[in-house]
């Protein structure tokens, strides 16, 4: 009979597995509902972030513990409006990325896009610029109609963020009516930008424009919901942009944040490990 007692004790006593677990458990929420994984981060971030931090943990064991604790990555919603009525395919310019979205250097090649927001007065729309070496936003608005201005203002702060580097040569990738306005492509030649819009006229024309959309909808948009009107999609897309590019993990980018990526790449080119944008 001892025996008996013996052994169920020993079985109501946590093992070190229990024990690490509740450990992990803490840190998985913490850094799922913190300031990196805001709610959104799936378990493969997760993992990285906690090994990052110096918490070293196997993916599996993320991937099994998310689940007992009820969180998750967030996922997309598929609520979408007409954005552009296209045009004549002959009045397009020529594609020049041709489906190839990367990039050797910072500010080679940028891909712009809008996407949309439903709000309780309505559509309202985003206009995101995207430097592809990493991914970097560089510009983006918001507003309550398609005019030609929303995607100008994006474009004016790309430039702005930019300011002070070279542009010549870069390939500016669109694929909606809004960026064949005059006064947008003005505006690029001011910059002295080579401009390209998709000619095919279907998603992967401009896949890493999409990519950025389905990213900003899945983790900002979709996720909170509730939106009243442009100014509280202004104000959190404005934070969720920092986040994105300063805090985020971005596996193009190594599973590092696209400014610290180009940090690195600027580094590298001071230092005379890059010559030209190229390993030498």
């Amino acid at each position: 009979m001892s025996s008996y007692y013996f052994a169920r004790n020993r079985l109501a006593e946590p093992t070190a597995r229990d024990a690490r677990d509740a450990l992990l458990k803490e840190k998985i929420m913490e850094v799922w509902k913190g300031e990196a994984g805001r709610e959104v981060y799936g378990a493969r971030k997760i993992w990285l972030e906690l090994n990052r931090q110096g918490i070293v943990v196997a993916r599996c064991t993320v991937e099994r513990l998310m689940p007992e604790l009820g969180i998750g990555g967030v996922r997309a919603g598929r609520k979408r409006p007409r954005t552009t009525v296209p045009g004549d395919p002959a009045d397009r310019p020529a594609d020049l990325l041709e489906r190839c979205f990367d990039a050797y250097a910072p500010n080679r090649r940028w891909v712009a896009d809008i996407t949309y927001v439903l709000t309780l007065i309505g559509w309202v729309y985003t206009a995101f610029v995207m430097d592809l070496f990493a991914r970097r936003i560089l510009g983006w608005q918001v507003a309550d109609n398609l005019r030609s201005d929303l995607a100008l203002d994006a474009l004016e702060m790309a430039i702005w963020a930019r300011l002070r580097e070279t542009t010549d040569g870069l390939v500016h990738h669109s694929e909606l009516a809004q960026y064949t306005s005059i006064r947008y492509t003005q505006r690029l030649g001011e910059a002295e930008a080579v401009r390209s819009v998709g000619s095919k006229g279907d998603s992967y024309d401009n896949a890493a424009a999409e990519s950025l959309n389905s990213l900003y909808k899945r983790e900002l948009i979709d996720f909170r919901g509730g939106w009243q009107g442009p100014g509280d999609v202004i104000v959190a897309t404005a934070d969720w942009v920092q986040w994105y590019n300063e805090v985020r993990l971005h596996s193009y980018c190594g599973d590092m944040p696209p400014k610290m990526y180009e940090e690195i790449y600027y580094k590298a080119l001071a230092s005379g490990k890059l010559r030209g944008g190229s390993q030498t």
